[in-house]
């Protein structure tokens, strides 16, 4: 049996040029089973063939949204009944929001050869539990998702703006970002209006269960239970926040995306009460508005009026950490 199973999307960005030396690698490599999926309904089917295989550890090749697809089914799937394996994700795709937490950065093949290496061993201490945000659209027996990273209000515009009009420029992946972030500053910091510019975000409620609750326009809204993110390296959780939404929204004013801009330059963000910046941890968040986007690991959502958006933790889930 493989101590590796390596699960990869070949549609992924990072793919199109890596995927070649991967296949290689693991055609020489009989401690690593490769199994490929041309979409995300097709990873069901594969879960249940891997499950045979009976890895140590589960590799994700893929971008976030193959990750969150393969989280969900890990989870929901009952393939390895109640002992999955642990998940290692690659550096791949656009933003590797996931893979960062785990300390995966630079060549995803450089990645996998090492991981490969530590299956070979204990693995007990390259673990961590990570708990994954569970989302469902507010109907009773519904669709749940799992995923680590939900960005809404005036961020899920910046994204979609990001992915629909910069992207397929060509541009390189830093560019792309950087004119993102120039763009989503005039549209926040200026109120400048154009076609060529993100959309302005629609009002949204939100609600923390037992923590409080929010209503208006937001420039930015972050629900997540990575502990290490871009812009949030301060906000740590301590061991008593355990299994709790880390929570962070900045209103639509100047004043409040300008401190938020110099806590985060200055690494400050979280060490003290700002207006306009709110930082909370809840167990239940509820996202409410007028056709209101989020986006969790790059999959859309709409949250509606009177058919919200309901978040919840999931218990822990063991992940295989890179870094030391």
């Amino acid at each position: 049996m493989a101590n590796v199973a390596l699960l990869s999307n070949p549609n992924s960005t990072g793919n199109r040029s890596i995927l070649p030396e991967v296949r290689s690698f693991c055609v020489k490599n009989s401690d690593v089973f490769h199994y490929e999926v041309d979409d995300v309904d097709q990873i069901a089917k594969a879960l249940q063939t891997i499950a045979r295989v009976k890895p140590k550890v589960l590799v994700i090749n893929g971008g976030d949204g193959t990750v969150q697809a393969a989280l969900t089914e890990l989870h929901q799937g009952g393939h390895f009944g109640d002992t999955p394996p642990p998940v290692a994700v690659l550096p791949n795709g656009k933003t590797n929001l996931i893979a960062l937490d785990l300390g995966a950065e630079g060549s995803p093949l450089k990645a996998l050869e090492r991981i490969v290496e530590m299956a070979k061993h204990d693995l007990h201490e390259h673990l961590v539990d990570r708990e994954l945000i569970a989302l469902s659209e507010g109907e009773e027996g519904g669709k749940v998702v799992l995923g680590m990273f939900l960005g809404g209000a005036g961020l899920s515009e910046f994204i979609l703006y990001c992915r629909h009009k910069i992207y397929p420029l060509g541009l390189p992946n830093v560019a792309s970002h950087v004119l993102t972030v120039f763009a989503a500053l005039a549209s926040v910091l200026f109120g400048l209006r154009a076609k060529f510019l993100p959309d302005r975000p629609s009002p949204i409620k939100i609600s923390l269960i037992r923590e409080g609750q929010y209503s208006g326009t937001f420039a930015v809204l972050i629900v997540t239970t990575l502990e290490k993110l871009l812009l949030m390296r301060r906000f740590a959780r301590s061991k008593q926040s355990r299994g709790r939404l880390q929570f962070m929204v900045i209103e639509q004013q100047t004043g409040a995306i300008i401190r938020f801009l110099f806590s985060v330059l200055f690494g400050r963000l979280g060490k003290n009460t700002q207006k306009g910046i709110h930082l909370e941890q809840g167990d239940m968040i509820r996202i409410e508005g007028q056709n209101s986007n989020v986006l969790m690991d790059g999959e859309l959502f709409q949250a509606q009026d009177g058919h919200p958006i309901i978040l919840k933790s999931t218990k822990p889930v063991s992940f295989l950490k890179l870094a030391a």
